[in-house]
């Protein structure tokens, strides 16, 4: 057990923030924590970190345990280089080594030294190669590279780096202190797909236990085994990833509303019973019975109602053309001076699909939905709509709402057509009620700008819906609702999400995106995953056949289409180095763990020469290995 709490209750002052939670972490557990805004679950992390109490209840934690929390505020030294805060996790283990190196020293420069010190210093690098102390630089290497960090100087201070590279970098150092407890909350956003599935990877990996607050469902279904929901200050606490969570939380609801209706309908006939019988003489005892049994039942809380969901209604007039979209050598372009981004885009696509695109970040996606609706022109190439095209567009950061408009007036105005009590209705339809619809724009949250959105688009009737990040603002259930619009929608979608959950719901078609062309794969977001990696299992098994199976090249070959002579011997020479290197570092690998044990030996301890000469030739192993293991880096890149 790491931590545990016991009917535990949080309250500020007179508002109830949590009640009767249950909750207990074992080594090794994946939790999920949901809810909806405001329901609790940065309070209960603040009491799992003891950074608050509780009001009532019982806390117990595990003595000494370590807590890692990635909070959405990243908590990185703006002074510090990107290798300085990485190398920051380390400190204890760099000042053991720093004081390792130092205790040599002393012993090869004195005997009375090395005798007096040589216990200590094998206890010391006992300890330090115990904590792979040789693998720190690996190590934070091989997590910078997987968070995305590779093409960055470790000498960038972390001042400069953008609010999405904090994050990042914040959730790499979290990695690298490798805590019994990694509290991760909202650690998707800003990642792109591949560092999203590097990190998934990771954390798959991870030895220890993990909580991880997240409104990416795919993200939860992939790491999860349990699912702890907070609703009205409780929590429940379901096995299984995401998916699960959602199939046996609708069972639960469907058992406890059958229970409390039997059960009333057990009441009401006990109560109908006494009243007919308590004062008949030859019914009275049996009236009395039943009264007795009805005031020890055990009476059923009803259960809450659902909370009201949005409902969006998606249509359209008319069908446009087959070929909906005809794109040929379209190159994008952005900034002043315009500078090109991505080209070589071919496109064709049909009536009826339901086109993502994802690509990293930057690479272009919104610029070329843009770009597709003439907001913005081209660097190179052309494109074309078919006939009959009427296109409805979700912009990501909702610039097309005024921000000083009343609600009611933003829909109002663009539909006058429409009576008061009409546009109260789809107002509501959206969950936009009462005081709400008469507040300005710029004052309701993202959520809300973002249902108001789709009221707009839902009454704009377009056969074409163009979607930049339609999930961005909102919460689960309003994401799941509008994943339910979008697949019985029967136009076309032409879409940018990285939500790949509401992909694999949604998505017909993945085009993914690339400096200088798109690769296209039928299906959803797990058909495309699938289908590329058969692809790269494919170029990797037919790349030694290829390899056997070329001709023997002229000695004189047309510069261009084939590699020549010396090209080929110049590859042979390398790869013969890397052997070489890669033999020499073995060596090299096995003679410093020679040399380390010879001086925990205490037969060595005596003899002062050969002391320093062990350690003089350790010493010079060490910085042969590094010379060589740079020489190696630069040959195999």
């Amino acid at each position: 057990m790491l931590i545990s709490i016991e009917n535990g209750v949080k309250q500020y002052g007179d508002r109830l923030i949590l009640q009767d939670i249950n909750l207990t972490i074992e080594d090794n557990d994946r939790i999920g924590l949901i809810g909806v805004n405001g329901s609790g679950k940065t309070t209960l992390i603040k009491l799992l970190l003891g950074i608050e109490e509780l009001t009532q209840g019982e806390l117990s934690r595990r003595s000494g345990l370590t807590v890692g929390y990635l909070a959405q505020n990243n908590g990185l030294e703006a002074g510090n280089t990107i290798r300085e805060e990485m190398r920051s996790v380390f400190s204890d283990l760099l000042a053991l080594e720093s004081e390792l190196r130092q205790m040599e020293q002393r012993m090869a420069s004195s005997q009375d030294e090395h005798d007096a010190l040589a216990a200590a210093y094998a206890e010391k690098l006992a300890r330090f190669e115990a904590c792979d102390g040789y693998l720190i630089d690996v190590k934070i290497n091989t997590v910078l590279q997987g968070m995305g960090f590779a093409d960055r100087s470790d000498n960038t201070l972390v001042s400069v780096l953008s609010g999405g590279e904090k994050t990042r970098l914040a959730i790499a150092k979290l990695l690298l202190e490798e805590p019994q407890l990694l509290v991760l909350d909202e650690p998707t956003n800003h990642l792109d797909f591949q560092t999203l599935l590097w990190l998934e990877d990771y954390l798959q990996k991870y030895k220890y236990a993990l909580l991880i607050v997240s409104h990416d469902r795919y993200f939860l279904d992939k790491l999860v085994t349990s699912v702890c929901e907070i609703d009205r200050t409780r929590m429940t606490r379901y096995k299984g990833n995401y998916t699960k969570f959602t199939q046996l939380r609708e069972e639960q609801r469907v058992r406890r509303q059958k229970e409390y209706d039997a059960q009333q309908k057990e009441i009401a006939e006990l109560e109908d019973y006494i009243a007919r019988n308590l004062t008949r003489a030859s019914t009275t005892k049996m009236a009395q019975s039943r009264r007795n049994r009805l005031e020890r039942m055990e009476r059923i809380e009803k259960p809450n109602a659902d909370p009201k969901a949005a409902h969006f209604r998606l249509s359209f007039d008319r069908d446009p053309f087959k070929d909906l979209l005809y794109a040929e050598n379209l190159a994008l372009q952005v900034g002043d001076p315009p500078k090109t981004i991505c080209r070589g885009i071919n496109l064709d696509i049909k009536r009826g699909e339901k086109v993502a695109f994802i690509g990293q970040n930057g690479i272009g996606k919104t610029t070329l939905l843009r770009t597709l609706q003439g907001l913005q022109k081209p660097a190179a190439g052309r494109f074309r709509w078919c006939d009959h095209v009427k296109i409805s567009y979700y912009d990501q950061e909702l610039k097309t709402l005024h921000p000083d408009k009343l609600v009611i007036d933003e829909l109002w105005d663009r539909f006058r057509f429409l009576k008061e009590g009409e546009v109260r209705s789809l107002l509501g339809s959206v969950l936009l009620t009462g005081d709400n619809v008469y507040k300005k724009v710029g004052v309701i949250s993202g959520g809300e700008r973002a249902k108001l959105m789709f009221a707009i688009m839902s009454m704009e009737r377009g056969n074409v819906l163009v979607l930049d990040e339609p999930t961005n603002h909102l919460d689960m259930a309003t994401r799941e609702v509008l994943e339910e619009a979008l697949a019985a929608y029967e136009g076309s979608l032409v879409m940018v999400s990285h939500d790949r959950y509401f992909l694999n719901r949604v998505a017909t078609r993945i085009v993914e995106m690339f400096e200088d062309h798109v690769d296209s794969y039928e299906g959803n977001y797990d058909a495309y995953l699938e289908r590329k990696s058969y692809l790269e299992q494919r170029a990797l098994a037919a790349r030694p056949a290829a390899q056997a199976e070329q001709p023997k090249e002229p000695e004189k070959q047309s510069a261009g289409n084939y590699r020549t002579r010396e090209q080929k011997q110049e590859d042979a020479r390398r790869r013969q180095q890397l052997r070489t290197l890669e033999n020499e570092l073995a060596a090299l690998e096995v003679r410093i763990g020679e040399l380390e044990q010879s001086l925990n030996d205490p037969e060595i301890y005596a003899q002062y020469e050969k002391m320093q000469e062990i350690t003089d030739e350790l010493n010079g192993a060490r910085e042969r290995y590094d010379q060589l293991f740079d020489e190696w880096s630069a040959l195999a890149e």
